[in-house]
């Protein structure tokens, strides 16, 4: 990469326009999600349960596209900072084109497999619920290539520093998947299908607007007539950026999903307990994972200009935001924590364990969380993206759910001992990133040409 400097400078607005509509964004999908399990609930247990075990899935493949378009968008990010934006249009098309092509790869897989995802991951289930999650398969991953499109062009809005795009798409896009099991589920009594057919659309909508938006002629980022050739050097810094964050992102969910089955042999009251803490923990992160996505757009742009100082500049200001923020968003959490444990309306065992799981995650997520994860988003923003994925995995898969299994099933701990496990999981991620952060390694690691 050229050695020049180019100035770089983002204002407290700057910074504000940014961060409000992640924040807006995130808080969205969370309670979005929540009304959308509790609509599903109405169609009965048999259909809850095959709706979350298909999910289970989808959950992982929603986060892999998030990370791999985050990370394949740092390189718009980093030519913008260069004030290449003829480079950054066409990393966006191939982007976009290297997306959906793996999108459809995976969409092909998944059909072809839907006999070994149905019978052999989820097990023996009863017969009700392996045909509603037959039919919920069929219908929600048809929308596989268009979660992908859209991935791709909110992080590449969020690059060019547009967060609102990506913010109101979410939001539309939301908004028709709620109506739409609202009309089909209560309305036409549609059951399992109700569910399955507005999340189709709704993800098709937001991949056409995407795709739209995309090719306005006042953005930054430049994009010309979309194409089918690729371009080797991009798809090769695509796959070197984008791919370790896909990889990582979809490890952390395949742990998290067999911790599950630890959980599941402690007993209904851990399981509840779990679940509760962790819809309500969710919230006590918001700000850290809005912080973390700014993060990648301000460094990225700062490494693309050859200004590591303002790099590590902005870094250790969003760093202090997200403290802030983040221990905010705890002190309210728990303040309410009374009232959510009321709204659950669960057994006195439940409620204990997770009123502690709760206060333990808040506790040490304002101390631990956001050097743990926020930091490592500038790292990837610089192109570090193995560094990082090996750390995470690596921690992820011995701290985490090694000695997370060790501390809940053998040691004695229970669901806290799992609990447990993470924090420590959460430290031996900050010894690995903040020193790295601290060297210049991840100064060499910007896009090759």
């Amino acid at each position: 990469m050229e050695t020049r400097q180019i100035t770089v400078e983002f204002s407290k607005q700057d910074l504000r326009r940014l961060i409000v509509p992640l924040v807006i964004e995130q808080l969205l999908a969370i309670t979005v999600g929540l009304a959308d399990s509790i609509m599903v609930a109405q169609v009965g247990e048999a259909a809850m349960s095959a709706v979350s075990l298909v999910d289970t899935v989808n959950v992982l493949l929603v986060n892999a596209f998030a990370a791999l378009a985050t990370g394949g968008a740092v390189i718009a990010g980093q030519y913008l900072g260069r004030r290449e934006a003829e480079k950054a249009g066409h990393s966006g098309q191939q982007l976009l084109l290297f997306m959906g092509e793996v999108a459809l790869l995976i969409t092909a897989l998944f059909y072809l497999g839907k006999g070994f995802v149905l019978g052999v991951v989820f097990g023996q289930v009863e017969p009700d619920v392996a045909a509603y999650a037959n039919t919920y398969f069929l219908i929600v991953e048809a929308s596989i290539p268009f979660l992908a499109i859209y991935s791709a062009g909110a992080a590449l809005f969020r690059v060019m520093g547009n967060s609102g795009i990506s913010m109101w798409v979410s939001a539309a896009m939301n908004i028709i998947n709620v109506a739409g099991n609202g009309i089909l589920i209560f309305g036409l009594h549609r059951g399992v299908e109700g569910v399955a057919i507005p999340t189709l659309v709704s993800r098709a909508f937001a991949a056409a607007a995407m795709v739209v938006l995309l090719r306005r002629k006042d953005l930054p980022l430049r994009m010309g007539r979309f194409t089918f050739r690729h371009d080797r050097y991009v798809v090769k810094n695509i796959l070197r950026f984008g791919v370790p964050n896909g990889l990582e992102s979809s490890m952390f969910q395949l742990g998290k999903i067999l911790l599950l089955s630890t959980v599941a042999v402690l007993g209904t009251a851990s399981v509840a307990a779990n679940a509760i803490g962790n819809t309500v923990c969710t919230f006590q992160c918001v700000p850290g994972n809005a912080l973390g996505l700014a993060i990648v757009t301000v460094v990225s742009r700062c490494v693309g200009a050859g200004s590591y100082e303002k790099a590590r500049y902005y870094t250790k200001k969003l760093m202090k935001s997200t403290y802030l923020y983040m221990a905010g968003t705890i002190a309210l959490v728990l303040a309410l924590l009374p009232l959510i444990l009321k709204l659950y309306n669960v057994s006195p065992e439940t409620e204990t364990y997770a009123r502690q799981i709760v206060w333990m995650h808040g506790l040490c997520a304002a101390a631990l969380w956001p050097a743990s994860f926020t930091l490592p988003q500038a790292l990837r923003a610089a192109g570090d993206t193995r560094f990082t994925m090996v750390v995470s995995t690596v921690s992820m898969w011995t701290m985490r759910v090694g000695f997370g299994i060790l501390l809940g099933r053998y040691l004695g701990f229970g669901v806290l001992g799992i609990w447990m496990a993470m924090f420590v999981d959460w430290l031996l991620r900050i010894a690995f990133f903040l020193p790295r952060f601290h060297g210049h390694k991840w100064e060499t690691m910007g896009i090759r040409e």
